[in-house]
């Protein structure tokens, strides 16, 4: 069965992006070792992305080609209008079933990318099977939180943590 993993990079006060939806900031932070905090490793784990549409449409304004060109790419929306492109198929109903039906099929695993409410979705319905958080040294003040507001409490279980010179600090769950 293929896991659902977050890999995800967060402001030491919970913001993946600030409230423009920008995450300029992360490009902002010194890496003076120019460490990769495992990402190509990662990104030749999964097959598959999952993304909100904000998430998405953030993507496609970078000033780049499409980074997710080799994947299968999912964005999830509430718009049934929306039409599939060439980067990506739109999933616009039914997401929980679609999401445990993807979970069975064969390949490599699946890159939940974000935003914060199709994070929190995913979590609320314990779809998520790891989460590798890289906590940045910075604080936004506000913005987009990794996860929107939910309704339960959910204990996690920590398998891993690491510090790196650059001050970020990943924390592993599973």
């Amino acid at each position: 069965m293929k896991k659902i993993k977050l890999y995800i990079a967060i402001s030491l006060d919970g913001y993946i992006a600030k409230a423009d939806g920008s995450v300029d900031w992360l490009h902002e932070l010194p890496n003076p070792d120019k460490l990769d905090y495992g990402y190509f490793a990662f990104y030749d784990s999964v097959d598959t992305t999952l993304m909100g549409n904000k998430t998405y449409q953030q993507v496609l304004g970078f000033d780049m080609d499409f980074p997710y060109a080799d994947k299968t790419n999912y964005v999830f929306t509430q718009n049934t209008e929306l039409k599939d492109d060439g980067h990506a198929k739109y999933i616009s109903k039914d997401h929980i079933n679609f999401l445990k039906e993807l979970k069975k099929g064969e390949g490599k695993d699946i890159w939940l990318i974000g935003g914060g409410q199709l994070n929190a979705l995913l979590l609320r319905h314990r779809l998520i099977d790891e989460m590798q958080v890289y906590v940045m040294p910075i604080l936004l003040g506000d913005g987009i939180p990794m996860f929107a507001k939910g309704e339960e409490s959910i204990p996690l279980n920590l398998v891993h943590t690491e510090t790196y010179s650059s001050g970020v600090v990943e924390l592993r769950y599973g």
